[in-house]
């Protein structure tokens, strides 16, 4: 396979990187990159979150202005990498994705600063853990990980969670809720574009297989991970409606010896996707960062 002009994002390439057939079929993952001059600050690696894709374009003009490769990663069955007859963001163990991040690296053949929005932070978090090439990750940016359920949900889901050891494909088809891809999507209430068909209104299908994978990728972060790099957690407060901060500010602190967790108030659940002034402390933040832990 070789590198394509990105069908979602003009002035960007993408390349589709197979993986061995699973339960559902022919895999594959889709690694995104902004062409740039050479960069003087290293790679970026990007994950994004459940019933997600990349398309923050913004994000990563942002990062290329500081000197930084940008790459992106669509994960097995979610955007750019859904395939037809699969079942949509599902996986039964999150280490289902430690190829797709392993595959990446390969293909960017440096070290990289490791980014992981929600449930890409979690991955991320779990891959530097217990990831192939966890070497090759020198620090980690986690924007709202999804380290936690909101524990008004917890009772319900534990019952998915028993259901889904019989039934990993039953579901919830009703489990996400509009209301934060009104708040971000242009047409409603929201200044970004981005391919419903690929973050629906409506979002998927909540299966009870992910569900039990989501619980155990849990249970590693709550009993610690010792990660041995820098780490930086970022949050907002009640305006996300996603995650409470609360847990993910708690659980971020047990990854490792180096992390540092900032609040930004008002910030919506992807912190990059926060009106401007919200947006420009987060990047303000993370820049300052990563330069000083590249001292």
């Amino acid at each position: 396979m070789a590198w394509q002009p990105d069908k979602q994002l003009p002035g960007f390439e993408s390349l589709e990187l197979p993986a061995p057939d699973d339960y559902d079929g022919r895999v594959l993952a889709t690694l995104v990159r902004l062409p740039a001059p050479a960069a003087t600050r290293g790679a970026v690696l990007y994950v994004h979150g459940f019933i997600d894709y990349f398309f923050q374009r913004h994000m990563a003009q942002r990062f290329a202005a500081e000197g930084y490769a940008f790459y992106a990663l669509d994960l097995r069955k979610h955007g750019r990498s859904l395939l037809p007859r699969q079942h949509p963001c599902f996986c039964k163990d999150l280490s289902e994705y430690y190829g797709d991040i392993t595959h990446a690296l390969k293909e960017i053949g440096a070290e990289v600063l490791l980014a992981g929005h929600s449930t890409g932070g979690l991955i991320c978090s779990l891959y530097k853990h217990e990831g192939e090439l966890r070497d090759h990750v020198r620090a980690l940016w986690l924007n709202s990980p999804f380290f936690d359920w909101k524990e008004a949900h917890k009772s319900k889901l534990r019952i998915a969670r028993m259901l889904g050891w019989l039934s990993p494909f039953m579901n919830d088809p009703k489990a996400v809720l509009p209301a934060y891809v009104r708040s971000l999507h242009k047409n409603w209430d929201g200044e970004w574009d981005f391919d419903l068909s690929l973050k629906p209104l409506m979002g998927f299908p909540a299966y009870f297989g992910w569900v039990r994978a989501i619980f155990g990728a849990h249970a590693k972060v709550h009993a610690g991970l010792g990660l041995d790099c820098p780490v930086l957690s970022m949050y907002s407060d009640e305006a996300d409606i996603v995650l409470d901060w609360k847990q993910v500010s708690r659980w971020s602190r047990t990854l490792g010896n180096d992390v540092r967790a900032l609040q930004f108030p008002d910030g919506l659940h992807d912190l990059v996707l926060s009106r401007t002034e919200i947006r420009e402390s987060v990047f303000k933040q993370l820049f300052a960062w990563a330069a000083e832990k590249a001292a």
